[in-house]
């Protein structure tokens, strides 16, 4: 009866957007936001999140192929391609063998792509979704896939792997289709079909330590830059530095990055509702620091959190969905299998 109950949720559900066989996909990934972490940014955040408007809860089991405790690179491969591999691995299986990736079938279907994180853009998990390289430290390498890819969008630090490179080729100067933004405006006033916002030289900093520009605004923008070329998208947008918080042992600066990635939640609701025909998933590619929420007010926002590691945890992870077809992502499965629910519904 639960299977069957299942089934007809997501037969209703593509039936009501049956108008537009192929939605938007909005992919979100808060990169070691565990189950903790989200609700220490909830009670923060005055005992609310975006997350709680999402229709349907899932869980995603995130081991590796060859570790019980993944690393972003193996799990961004496992939710960008649909293959577990090894640690370190960005777009290949255990066998070295390249996958293509759900943003690489988008746009062969004709979808614009886009991609935008708080790290820098050569960094494991938005690469695993355009590189195919054995190991996430070659930057380099990464950077080149970048610059011969066919990503219309793509927002995030680490600009001197592109221009101040061991072979000493200019990528920027190579990549002549696209156009450079340097600011939000630019990107705003900007009508290439290719366009490119370094943030940062290297990696980013912290939103503590006044990151520029905001994530949401930047994600706004880019919703309404897609949206212009009246073709379906797939977006990924990664909010990186939940995961450093958690690294560094450091409650506040998983409580600001959350923050930052929960109002980018809401920017992406507000528009998935307005506009409709658009599938938003968010989720963790594994947890990080193994933080427990011990102490707290939900009246001052002051939360106080202890850890059980500077590394990742092998816990499950929760996924959210809304949108059509959605109800595809209850249950408890493999992280793998996210590639393959986003991979069902582009005809």
């Amino acid at each position: 009866m639960k299977n069957l109950f299942r089934l007809c949720c997501i037969l209703f559900s593509g039936f009501i957007f049956s108008q537009n066989e192929n939605p938007n996909i909005i992919f979100l990934i808060g990169d070691g936001m565990g189950l903790s972490q989200i609700s220490a940014g909830m009670y923060a955040n005055g005992n609310k999140t975006a997350l709680e408007d999402f229709t349907t809860v899932g869980l995603s089991k995130t081991y590796s192929s060859d570790n019980l405790v993944t690393d972003s690179a193996a799990s961004g491969t496992a939710m960008a391609t649909g293959v577990k591999t090894y640690n370190g691995a960005i777009g290949l299986d255990p066998n070295k063998n390249p996958h293509i990736s759900i943003l690489e079938i988008c746009a062969e279907k004709g979808y614009k792509t886009a991609l935008l994180a708080t790290s820098s853009i050569v960094h494991a998990t938005p690469a695993s979704f355009y590189a195919k390289v054995p190991s996430r430290k070659n930057y380099e390498d990464i950077a080149l896939a970048l610059s011969k890819h066919s990503v219309n969008l793509f927002f995030g630090g680490g600009k001197k792997h592109f221009e101040k490179r061991e072979d000493g080729r200019d990528l920027i100067d190579e990549m002549d289709s696209y156009d450079f933004v340097k600011n939000l405006r630019q990107l705003e006033k900007s009508t290439s079909d290719k366009i490119g916002y370094f943030t940062y030289d290297d990696e980013p900093p912290r939103k503590l330590d006044d990151r520029t520009p905001a994530l949401d605004e930047a994600v706004e923008i880019a919703l309404e830059k897609l949206k212009a070329h009246d073709q379906p998208f797939f977006m990924m947008v990664e909010g990186s530095q939940i995961d450093w918080g958690g690294h560094a042992n450091e409650t506040d600066y998983i409580l600001s990055e959350f923050k930052e990635f929960d109002t980018t939640l809401q920017k992406v609701l507000e528009f998935a509702k307005k506009e409709g025909n658009t599938l938003v998933v968010v989720t963790a590619d594994h947890e990080t620091g193994g933080f427990a929420l011990t102490q707290g007010s939900i009246e001052t926002g002051a939360m106080i959190g202890k850890f059980n590691t500077k590394g990742h945890t092998a816990t499950l992870v929760p996924v959210f969905s809304y949108g059509p077809y959605a109800a595809l992502f209850s249950g408890i499965y493999e992280n793998t299998a996210i590639f393959e629910k986003m991979k069902s519904i582009v005809k």
